[in-house]
């Protein structure tokens, strides 16, 4: 060959990076700091409104009730600090009353009356690892059985006619015994 004529150029290879595990670990790193970087950026700018369940007058609905000839069991007021969060009645076949409380330890506290079997209600509003304890409980309506769940939740039970009268909390036994003993079936007067 002569000296014009030059050998064509071997083609060249398309460039690769030299991939290892240090830096696949290096650009996880990176990507989980920025993310972080972004949630605590947008978490500093962020004004969470503060959550307050609206308040029920359950009165109301407690009338309604005694209107169509039930007879519910309710406390004719509620222990101080307490409130009610939701109130509701079903009246289907088997007309059911649900009364749901906030109590003033934070704790939620709730009264279900319905045609059915306490054992039914106790499982599905407390849980399954009720026991009954060994106390009963005599007031004006009746007289209850105290339950405890492993959970450390309590509850009382009666029968008022044809109905199961469920009463339960989270919270303190001696302010659900208090509010047990407060119950009345008593006619609220029509306003």
């Amino acid at each position: 060959m002569s000296e014009s004529q030059t050998e064509p150029a071997a083609p060249e290879k398309a460039g690769r990076y030299n991939r290892s595990t240090g830096g696949l670990i290096g650009s996880m790193i990176v990507l989980v700091l920025v993310v972080l970087g972004i949630v605590a950026f947008r978490g500093a700018f962020r004004d969470t409104p503060d959550y307050q369940p609206e308040h029920i007058e359950y009165l109301d609905l407690i009338q309604s009730v005694q209107r169509v000839g039930l007879e519910p069991l309710y406390p004719p007021e509620l222990p101080d600090g307490w409130f009610t969060k939701d109130a509701s009645y079903d009246p289907g076949d088997r007309p059911s009353l649900d009364l749901v409380f906030a109590t003033d330890d934070d704790h939620t506290a709730g009264l279900h009356q319905e045609d059915t079997s306490a054992k039914g209600l106790l499982t599905t509003y407390v849980g399954g690892g009720v026991t009954e304890d060994k106390a009963t409980l005599t007031t004006d309506v009746g007289t209850w059985t105290s339950w405890t769940d492993t959970d450390g939740d309590h509850a009382f039970t009666t029968q008022h006619g044809e109905d199961t009268v469920l009463v339960y909390s989270s919270g303190d036994p001696d302010a659900l015994r208090s509010f047990v003993e407060s119950l009345t079936d008593a006619k609220l007067p029509e306003q």
